[in-house]
């Protein structure tokens, strides 16, 4: 299975350099809208805490009823305090760490995120493989190249999910859920 996330880009946001709330496309390998993803979070917040902030996403479908929502709570990260994992919650109570993985409801490590050393790359897609506790490979969520003007004057990003048709619909919430994380730790500029 084959998830395509496209972060959709505020024009007038773009240009008056403001940081709006995130709003994403989630499309099937067919190309057809399976979900939409919209972050709710208050100008202040965005403005001021910039990618660090918290948020919620409520994911809905089709037909607007929400099916996942990913909160993130505000925790500091820096060069100087690098001991504060970030996490996204999903609504069942899974949460999503950076690092080191996702855990369950009992805070029991079920799944990791192996990426890049750092967020940017000279090659077009960025790709950050999902792994079992085992350290085997299921799935992938790639941050792919959109063109030089769009990812040099925009936040609008295109991601890919790559996981199993079995997997368990719960971890396939977790791996959208980890794919905001990415996100917002890697590609979600300061303006």
């Amino acid at each position: 299975m084959y998830y395509v996330m496209n972060k959709t880009c505020m024009v007038y946001a773009a240009l008056a350099g403001l940081e709006s709330n995130n709003k994403y496309e989630i499309r099937n390998s067919m190309g057809q809208n399976v979900f939409y993803a919209v972050e709710e979070n208050d100008c202040l917040t965005r403005q001021c805490c910039g990618p660090l902030r918290s948020f919620t996403i409520r994911v809905l479908d089709n037909f607007g009823q929400e099916i996942i929502t990913v909160s993130r709570p505000l925790k500091c990260m820096s060069w100087f305090v690098p001991c504060c994992l970030q996490e996204v919650i999903c609504l069942d109570g899974k949460k999503i760490q950076a690092p080191p993985g996702n855990t369950n409801e009992h805070r029991e490590p079920v799944l990791k995120l192996q990426g890049p050393f750092c967020g940017w790359s000279c090659l077009p897609d960025v790709d950050f493989e999902i792994l079992t506790m085992d350290e085997v490979s299921i799935g992938k969520i790639s941050k792919q190249w959109t063109g030089l003007l769009r990812e040099a004057f925009t936040d609008s990003d295109n991601f890919g999910i790559q996981f199993p048709m079995d997997l368990d619909v719960r971890m396939k919430a977790v791996m959208i859920g980890a794919c905001f994380l990415i996100d917002f730790m890697f590609f979600e500029t300061n303006n």
